[in-house]
């Protein structure tokens, strides 16, 4: 796929374009700061743009450069790269969009495979979260959601934890070793007990599943 990348590290930039053409993908510009990235995918089309989150324009260049790009280009993905696993920026990323948007820590991208199955993941519409902080979400609820959340069986948690992560029903069968109809089971489970709309389509309701939780970190910070 066509990629273009903003990190102001030199190292880590020179880093990922090797990366991204070991893997076969085309990375159509490269720069140091978020509006020459704006610039640039003025005149080169992209399919997924990666943007570190620390970045000029000062202080968290990456995040105000994505919304201008999500504004200007609606169905160019957009995946955020940090050292850090902070859930204000997770927060941010969620409020310019929940779909073809991904939030990784840096050094969990270090390979071909890792980084093109993120890509992918993204083009194709999906969110991406990291797991790690994802994790910590579900384990440290805000108050005023942890009755709604106390309602799910562990493996509904489990279940609910992946989907954040941006897993498909079959990924989430595949990782959790049972069939995609048990999952299916899990899912509704999951959408009666925390009283998401019936007549939603499957996928609104999917994402305003993950957000239940992941806004509660808004709610207690």
């Amino acid at each position: 796929m066509r990629v273009a990348l903003a990190d102001d590290g030199a190292l880590f930039r020179d880093g990922l374009v090797m990366l991204l053409e070991a893997a076969g993908h085309e990375v159509v510009g490269c720069t140091a700061d978020g509006d020459t990235l704006v610039e640039l995918l003025a005149t080169e089309p992209a399919d997924v743009a990666v943007l570190d989150i620390r970045m000029p324009p000062e202080p968290d260049g990456g995040l105000s450069t994505a919304e201008r790009l999500r504004a200007d280009h609606p169905e160019l993905g957009l995946l955020f790269l940090s050292h850090y696993a902070e859930t204000h920026y997770l927060i941010r990323v969620l409020n310019i969009g929940t779909q073809a948007i991904g939030y990784r820590l840096k050094e969990k991208v270090g390979s071909v495979e890792v980084l093109s199955d993120t890509l992918t993941r993204i083009r194709d519409g999906e969110i991406v979260i990291e797991p790690v902080l994802a994790q910590r979400l579900v384990d440290r609820p805000s108050s005023n959601r942890r009755d709604m959340l106390a309602t799910l069986s562990d493996r509904e948690l489990d279940v609910l934890r992946l989907m954040s992560e941006g897993r498909s029903n079959a990924g989430i069968a595949s990782l959790l070793f049972v069939a995609a109809k048990s999952i299916e089971k899990h899912i509704s489970s999951i959408f009666m007990k925390l009283g998401l709309p019936s007549d939603a389509a499957e996928q609104h309701r999917r994402v305003l599943a993950v957000l239940t939780f992941l806004r509660s970190v808004q709610d207690s910070g």
